[in-house]
């Protein structure tokens, strides 16, 4: 008769043995940024993980960290517990002591950053958390990965909207959109970064849904510049309906797929950043349509508003691809061609319907 509890025993110990190696080859997280999605992400990552890299450039916020326990720049009401953190201001070591990176770092300051490195992002998995097009090659992050480091696409994935950073320190309910071309990595960044007020949908247009960042910034300063020419909400409504068809032209002449452009990943995360009063764009963009001039709405703002680098390069991509986007084009033309915003948006207002 054979002892019950030696069965039990040879019966559980192949699960104990499954579960421990399981928790010892669980992946690796860190976040390379310092701004306010940057610090978002490591507040939702430090919920579900026992610790998360955490790369600043800045020395000062890293020490301030150490002793309050909130990022002195941004989201200073999100306090963390520093033992979840390994801070570090050395981009070299955030790389090499994790398997998964985020990089939240702005686009126009990515290429400098990469430059630091000594160490190999081969093998790594990498999430761009950046919503705009790294200037130096006119390039949105995924490809510039894989142009530039040989990643291969299936190590790259996306974390988009509709969220903003403000929103999630202040737990309200919030939707992300986890897009790779591997399912699996996907899924365990979706586990990593879903909780009681985050809830997140894979995808996998990676491509486009990174576009659909991108162009959304630029679509958000369209709107903050025509409230601050004084349109009304009549004819913002106007120019989201025609931004997010526009979006769709564009999106399906770089890369062409099947994909549903009222999911929330394209169409929810236009609404959100053209309408909220958190969206750095907007905001630029309203400075710009009240007056100001490009260099001083940048300096006033303390955030980088990705839209104005964005406009450049999607204006240069579109004179190739032909898409026809008038909304681009107008952007464009306040930005870079120092037209009178009033003109331009009189112009505009003919091209929709």
């Amino acid at each position: 008769m054979i002892d019950y509890w030696s069965f039990i025993l040879r019966c559980i110990f192949p699960i104990f043995e499954a579960t421990i190696f399981f928790m010892e080859k669980k992946p690796k997280f860190a976040v390379l940024g310092g701004g306010s999605w940057a610090t978002a992400i490591v507040k939702m990552l430090t919920e579900n993980l026992n610790e998360v890299g955490w790369y600043m450039r800045s020395t000062y916020a890293i020490e301030h960290l150490k002793r309050q326990q909130h990022n002195p720049n941004y989201l200073s009401s999100v306090e963390f517990k520093i033992e979840q953190l390994k801070l570090t201001n050395d981009i070299n070591e955030a790389i090499t002591s994790a398997d998964y990176l985020i990089f939240a770092i702005p686009s126009a300051f990515l290429h400098s950053e990469l430059e630091k490195l000594t160490v190999s992002l081969k093998d790594k998995v990498i999430f761009s958390a950046i919503k705009g097009i790294v200037p130096e090659t006119g390039l949105i992050v995924g490809e510039h990965f894989h142009d530039t480091y040989n990643i291969p696409f299936n190590n790259i994935g996306v974390i988009t909207g509709p969220c903003h950073a403000e929103e999630v320190a202040l737990e309200r309910l919030s939707y992300l959109t986890i897009a790779s071309n591997d399912e699996e990595k996907a899924k365990v960044m979706a586990d990593c970064l879903s909780g009681d007020y985050i809830k997140c949908k894979i995808s996998d247009d990676i491509i486009g849904t990174e576009y659909a960042a991108v162009l959304k910034n630029i679509y958000s300063v369209a709107a903050g510049i025509a409230h601050g020419l004084g349109y009304g909400d009549n004819f913002q409504s106007v120019l989201m309906s025609n931004a997010i068809r526009e979006m769709k032209r564009f999106i399906k002449k770089v890369h062409k797929m099947k994909r549903n452009i009222n999911d929330s990943a394209y169409l929810g995360d236009l609404l959100v950043t053209g309408y909220s009063i958190f969206s750095r764009n907007r905001m630029f963009g309203n400075m710009i349509g009240k007056g100001y001039t490009v260099k001083s709405a940048q300096m006033e703002m303390s955030m980088i508003a990705e839209g104005y680098y964005a406009a450049k390069t999607a204006y240069e991509l579109d004179a190739t691809k032909e898409a026809r986007t008038p909304i681009i084009d107008a952007v464009h033309d306040v930005l870079y061609e120092n037209k009178d915003p009033k003109k331009v948006f009189n112009r505009l207002t003919d091209k929709l319907d």
